[in-house]
């Protein structure tokens, strides 16, 4: 079975995690140091891959999560 897949991305003056294909956050923060943590305590309870934005939208990393 496929990983899902997640975007961790700016958008308008905020940070948002959203599986990919989707508009609707399921984290968002004020920073991106702030919406990291708050990915990694998402990603505790569901596995994917993570892609990690930078503020001009171009990837910066791919963070692999999978269920303990």
């Amino acid at each position: 079975m496929a990983l899902q897949r997640y975007h961790l991305e700016k958008k308008n003056e905020s940070w948002r995690l959203r599986k990919a294909g989707s508009n609707r956050a399921v984290v968002k923060a004020d920073t991106k140091g702030l919406a990291i943590l708050e990915m990694q305590g998402y990603m505790q309870t569901h596995e994917g891959s993570v892609r990690i934005h930078k503020a001009n939208g171009r990837i910066q990393e791919e963070r692999t999560y999978r269920r303990r």
